[in-house]
C-alpha cells in the first residue's frame, strides 16, 4: 500500500516537471522568430506615446511575433518599456522578440509632420520645406498637389528624412482615398451631391467656420442659397482666388470690397453655386459636415469677434447681426 502511494506521488510530481518542462519549451518557442525562411521586412510604425501592451498586440496582428505576452515579457524582463522609441521600424518574421524589441529601441532618422486642416497646397509645400527632408523638392511637389487640392489628407505623418517629393504626395494622396474615398464610401452614396462636390464644400467649411457644429450649420445655410440661386458670398474663396498677400504676409487675407469684383471662377460674390474645385484640403470633420448638413430656413451667418457665429432667415435680421456683434 505505502509503495503504491509512493509511486502516485512520484507519478505526480513527475508530471509537475514534465508539464513545465512543457511550459518552459512553448514559451521558449514563442520567443524564436515567427518565421525563418522569411527575409523580407515591413515597415512597423508606433505613433507618440502608445502604451507597450498596444504596441505588443499590433505586433501579433501584424505577423512579425507569435504572442504579444511574450513580447510584454520580454520588455519586462530587459528594462525595455522607457526605452521603446517612436518613430517607424523595418522588421522581419525572422526576427526573434528579443531582437525586435532591442530594434525598437533604437531612434529612427524620421520625423513627426502635422499638416493642419484648411491649408491650400502652396502651405503644406511651405510646411515641408522647412522641414530638413534631404530629398524633398518644393516645384516637384506642387507640380502633383495643386492638380490634387482638396485631396491631401490634413494629418500628423511619421515620414523618413530622406522622402522625396512625389512619395509623401503619394502618402497625403493614400491616406485620403483610405480614410475618406473608401472610409466614408456608404455616406456619399446617400447624398444627392456628387463626390466633388462634397469635396467643395468641405474645403469652403474648413475655413468659414470653427468646429463641426458650426461646420453642420454653414453647410445647410450653404446649400439653401445653391438651392435657390443665391450666390454663396463666401470670403475665403476670394481669398484662395486672391493667393499669397506680401503685404500681410499670409495666403488668407481679409479680402476688401475691391476683391468682390475681381473676375474669378472662384469669386461667389458674382458667380452662383459652388467654384469650379476646392479651395483647401479639409479634414474629417468638415467632410462629415459636408455630407450631413443642419437643415434649417437660414440664408445668413457672421462670425463675431468672440469666436460665436450668428444665423438669420432674412437680410433684415443678417444687419441686425452685424450691428449688434460686429460693431
Amino acid at each position: 500500500m505505502k509503495n503504491k502511494i509512493n509511486t502516485k506521488i512520484a507519478m505526480f510530481f513527475l508530471s509537475i516537471i514534465i508539464l513545465l518542462i512543457l511550459t518552459l519549451f512553448y514559451f521558449f518557442y514563442l520567443l524564436q522568430p515567427l518565421s525563418s525562411d522569411v527575409t523580407e521586412t515591413k515597415r512597423f510604425i508606433i505613433p507618440k506615446g502608445q502604451a507597450i501592451s498596444v504596441i505588443a498586440k499590433r505586433l501579433k496582428e501584424e505577423n512579425l511575433i507569435r504572442s504579444a505576452q511574450a513580447f510584454r515579457y520580454v520588455v519586462i524582463r530587459d528594462n525595455l518599456a522607457k526605452n521603446i522609441q517612436a518613430g517607424s521600424f523595418d522588421i522581419s518574421p525572422n526576427m526573434s522578440v528579443s531582437e525586435i524589441a532591442k530594434l525598437l529601441t533604437i531612434g529612427t532618422e524620421d520625423i513627426w509632420i502635422t499638416l493642419l486642416e484648411g491649408w491650400r497646397a502652396e502651405e503644406i509645400a511651405e510646411s515641408l520645406s522647412l522641414q530638413n527632408l534631404s530629398n524633398f523638392n518644393n516645384e516637384e511637389f506642387l507640380s502633383l498637389a495643386i492638380k490634387s487640392e482638396g485631396m491631401l489628407y490634413p494629418d500628423t505623418y511619421l515620414i523618413p528624412r530622406e522622402i522625396s517629393a512625389e512619395q509623401i504626395y503619394n502618402l497625403l494622396i493614400s491616406t485620403f482615398k483610405r480614410k475618406i474615398t473608401q472610409g466614408l464610401s456608404e455616406e456619399f452614396e446617400q447624398v444627392d451631391r456628387d463626390f466633388d462636390q462634397v469635396l467643395i464644400l468641405a474645403s469652403i467649411l474648413e475655413r468659414e467656420a470653427n468646429n463641426y457644429e458650426q461646420m453642420r450649420r454653414v453647410a445647410g445655410i450653404l446649400l439653401n442659397r445653391i438651392d435657390i440661386g443665391m450666390a454663396l458670398q463666401v470670403d475665403a474663396t476670394l481669398q484662395y482666388a486672391k493667393g499669397y498677400n506680401e503685404a500681410q504676409q499670409t495666403w488668407w487675407a481679409p479680402p476688401t470690397v475691391e476683391d468682390k469684383i475681381i473676375k474669378s471662377p472662384y469669386n461667389t460674390y458674382i458667380n452662383s453655386g459652388l467654384p469650379p474645385a476646392p479651395i483647401s484640403n479639409p479634414g474629417l470633420n468638415a467632410i462629415n459636415a459636408a455630407l450631413n448638413p443642419i437643415e434649417s430656413d437660414d440664408l445668413f451667418y457672421i462670425h463675431s469677434n468672440d469666436g460665436n457665429m450668428y444665423y438669420s432667415k432674412t437680410l433684415d435680421g443678417h444687419n441686425a447681426n452685424i450691428n449688434k456683434y460686429l460693431r
